[in-house]
């Protein structure tokens, strides 16, 4: 979501080729934008693991920006707006694997084509909700399944739904078997990370990979 320009929802869509996901222009540190985000582990009957199911709600100035472009957008609907808007989302984070990371014990999984993601309103915010299939189902009795959610650029922080300062318990979710411990560890950036992102300037991204220093790591320990 870089920033949205204020022109047509082509355009709009355009500027999610999302090396990141939101910029503004009123924007004056980095990161620019935030995503508050919650994944459920989605298993079979027999506890393998099979996808996440992520939803992200985009922060509030950019939700306004995005509705009040699709609103102006002559002869569309809302509804049709956000299909197109949500097609171009899956699209372009295909190209940046979905923004995340799933380890289960030390093997990194691959991903499948995600066919099924809506975008929507909901209290305000743009949701964009998505099923991202693991390319090879695994088992999750005794392994530990960790992923991480985050722009590669650090453009836009991304954190699990908080309820007070804690993460809510919906944030990550697992149904059905087999019966694990969850748990969402904060980011321990090392300082001169931090020092690198704060210096970026409004209209700057960090370099690949920094986002990964801000990342929370969700944890399924199925031990």
């Amino acid at each position: 979501m870089r920033a949205w320009p204020r022109v047509s929802v082509r355009r709009t869509c355009q500027a999610l080729v999302v090396g990141s996901l939101l910029a503004s222009p009123l924007a004056m540190a980095h990161p620019h934008g935030w995503i508050d985000m919650s994944v459920r582990v989605i298993t079979d009957d027999n506890g393998v693991a099979i996808g996440l199911h992520q939803t992200w709600r985009m922060d509030p100035f950019y939700s306004l920006v995005v509705f009040e472009e699709l609103q102006q957008v002559p002869g569309g609907s809302m509804e049709e707006g956000l299909d197109q808007l949500g097609g171009e989302i899956r699209d372009n984070l295909a190209a940046q694997h979905y923004f995340t990371e799933v380890r289960i014990g030390s093997e990194k999984q691959s991903f499948g084509d995600v066919t099924e993601y809506t975008a929507l309103e909901r209290d305000g915010r743009l949701t964009f909700m998505f099923i991202l299939p693991l390319t090879s189902p695994q088992p999750l009795s005794g392994q530990v399944l960790e992923y991480q959610v985050f722009d590669p650029t650090y453009y836009i922080e991304m954190v699990h739904e908080e309820e007070g300062d804690e993460p809510s318990p919906q944030a990550l979710i697992l149904n059905g078997e087999p019966d694990c411990t969850l748990s969402v560890l904060p980011a321990d950036p090392d300082p001169e990370k931090v020092l690198q992102a704060s210096l970026l300037d409004v209209d700057e991204e960090g370099e690949p990979g920094l986002g990964r220093h801000f990342a929370e790591t969700g944890r399924v320990d199925c031990r």
